[in-house]
């Protein structure tokens, strides 16, 4: 069944949002939207075009904390499925100490979610099987721009539970 897309909504994060996007199945295989130019979560591409990137995330693993001073993230997960954390410590946000549990992916959650700057974000794949994401990123990738932690630093009030994934 297809699913049609809408308005995005907002994930509890100021400036997080998620909007569902169309699956549409064709005898051969189901064709997945991403990024439409009537998209609500569209980038503001008018600067300069960032890129866009394909990540596997395999059973068992974590790839966290990571978070952008510039760069605006835009995920999709056509494959697999993915248990994604957000935390929100910017100073001067209303979400400040917020922090927020998605899945995302396929079957039943497929959209886009926008990760905004200054949000710290990680990721692990649910089930027994490999995820792929997909970022659309505003800007192309600078290392010097964006900032990590490891899965288990205390600045991030998250403990990672893989069997639950």
């Amino acid at each position: 069944m297809a699913v049609t897309e809408t308005v995005a909504q907002d994930v509890g994060i100021e400036g997080a949002l998620m909007q569902p996007l169309a699956v549409i199945p064709t005898p051969g295989g189901p064709v997945m939207h991403m990024l439409r130019p009537d998209s609500a979560l569209l980038p503001d591409f008018h600067q300069c075009f960032g890129e866009i990137y394909f990540s596997e995330v395999l059973p068992g693993h974590v790839k966290a904390w990571k978070r952008h001073c510039r760069q605006v993230q835009h995920f999709a997960v056509p494959s697999g499925l993915l248990r994604i954390v957000l935390y929100d410590d910017r100073e001067n946000s209303p979400t400040r100490g917020v922090l927020c549990e998605l899945a995302l992916g396929r079957p039943d959650n497929y959209a886009l979610l926008r990760i905004p700057t200054g949000v710290w974000y990680g990721f692990a794949a649910m089930g027994g099987t490999p995820a792929l994401i997909c970022n659309c990123a505003d800007i192309p990738h600078d290392p010097t721009e964006g900032q990590r932690l490891s899965e288990n630093d205390p600045t991030v009030p998250y403990t990672w539970d893989l069997g639950a994934a």
